[in-house]
């Protein structure tokens, strides 16, 4: 009855979306795009200035004259995948360009693949412009070729994630993203509000707003004020809520200041989801780890969320198995499980990254323990997922339309579903009048452990 499996990855972004067909002549280039959400709205912009410069955009490696790798090197399980994709393009194209997280290792990505043509590092849209012009030069038609109003998305047209700031200011020991994308740099508030304003006015629902670290947006910046826009997250939450899309918070660090965003859910501005990455509840493996939130007293916060918002759901990632984590203070996050109820939760196995300060901690945990462990967290928190789900059975549900197949079966999400990452609804009765996209009403009839079913209203 499952759609989603516990051992889904939440740090996925959705698959590529591309199928514009190319004119005659058209120099044409291919993406793939690894890693997170931030990723994809990476890959997003590059592919918006090269459609501005006249090329197409290839949904296969044949009928492209260069491909683009967008490369994930967060995890080394995560730098495999980037090298194996690159090594598929080479195989199948031949003219690969790589760029993304990876590509802060030139010579990790060169050594594996001496013929790449280029290769640059995170967020470094020049850079890849450039090594795009010398593969493949341009050749616009400006009476052909003219860019959307939105740029080229890869996601569908009703969703679409808007990156409000690069890089995170914490040193987390067993993250390298800070060295791989730099200290916090947020954008100014009116060009964040502007872009989402361009995203509703083309036909985009539902805004999901990410970022390394969305409590810190502003910090940088001291929260300057432009055109009428302040740059902290309290008040970019509320003018993005005032353009009538549905907003959806990612990446959100349980600082006790969120509670200041809470009621802006509990008065439908905001959608009622925090994505908080908790990585553990043990104070003391909160240390090790460096976490900013090591001495905040989490419980004592979701309480205070759900007083202010009670439909309000939480989704967060853990790590099981980080070095010197005991069997007491794994037993200590199952109990503090129990406690919190998470809604959503995602989990992974501690593994080294190169370059990661964790690597050096004394007390690594054996692989066989870690996968115990594992199997442990996402039992109890299957357990939890199924029995909140069971209580929302005969409840009415808002949901947003993501796909209806031929057999008229839609696949929809409520409020307390991510794109990707989280659960679906299910509708497979009265769907023939359904268009995707569309914001419904459903009455849910059944549950399972990840997914609901419902009819419409």
């Amino acid at each position: 009855m499952s759609q989603n499996p516990p051992d889904l990855r939440p740090d996925l972004a959705p698959r590529l979306r591309l199928d514009a067909p190319a004119r005659p002549g058209q120099p044409t280039i291919g993406m793939v795009s690894l890693g997170c959400p931030k990723a994809l709205v990476d890959s997003e912009r590059i592919l918006t200035r090269l459609r501005a410069e006249g090329y197409a955009i290839s949904p296969d490696y044949g009928g492209a004259d260069a491909v683009i790798v967008n490369t994930c090197g967060f995890l080394d399980s995560a730098k495999a995948e980037s090298l194996e994709a690159i090594g598929e393009a080479l195989a199948e194209n031949g003219r690969v360009i790589v760029t993304g997280c990876l590509g802060a290792e030139p010579d990790y990505i060169t050594g594996a693949h001496p013929k790449v043509l280029a290769v640059t590092g995170p967020h470094q849209y020049e850079q890849v412009l450039d090594a795009v012009h010398a593969a493949v030069p341009p050749s616009p038609d400006p009476f052909i070729d003219l860019l959307p109003a939105s740029g080229v998305t890869l996601t569908p047209r009703h969703y679409s994630y808007l990156k409000i700031s690069e890089g995170c200011n914490h040193r987390c020991k067993f993250c390298i993203i800070p060295d791989m994308r730099g200290r916090l740099v947020s954008r100014p508030a009116h060009a964040v509000v502007r872009e989402a304003e361009k995203l509703v006015q083309s036909g985009v629902k539902e805004l999901l707003v990410i970022s390394q670290d969305t409590s810190a947006y502003g910090a940088d910046i001291r929260f300057a004020e432009d055109r009428g826009h302040r740059a902290h997250i309290d008040d970019l939450a509320r003018d993005l809520g005032a353009l009538g899309a549905w907003v959806r918070l990612h990446y959100v660090y349980p600082y006790p200041r969120v509670r200041n965003l809470v009621p802006l859910m509990a008065e439908g501005l905001v959608l009622p989801y925090l994505d908080i990455p908790f990585q553990h509840a043990h104070p003391e493996t909160l240390k090790r780890m460096a976490r900013p939130s090591a001495q905040t007293e989490t419980l004592a916060e979701i309480a205070a969320w759900r007083e202010i918002c009670p439909d309000i759901t939480l989704r967060s990632t853990f790590i099981v198995g980080y070095p010197g984590e005991t069997e007491a203070e794994f037993q200590f996050l199952l109990d503090w499980m129990d406690e919190a109820q998470l809604d959503r939760v995602g989990c992974f196995q501690y593994e080294d990254v190169s370059g990661a300060r964790s690597n050096a901690l004394p007390g690594h945990v054996a692989p066989e323990v870690k996968q115990e462990r594992w199997d442990r967290f996402m039992e109890k928190a299957q357990s939890i997922s199924e029995a909140k789900l069971a209580a929302k059975v005969g409840s009415l549900q808002q949901v947003i339309v993501d796909d209806i197949d031929a057999d008229g079966i839609a696949t929809c999400r409520t409020k307390a579903d991510a794109p990707e990452i989280d659960g679906n609804l299910f509708i497979d009765e009265g769907t023939n009048r359904l268009q995707v996209g569309e914001i419904v009403t459903v009455e849910v009839d059944e549950a399972g452990e990840y997914d609901l079913w419902g009819r419409l209203v």
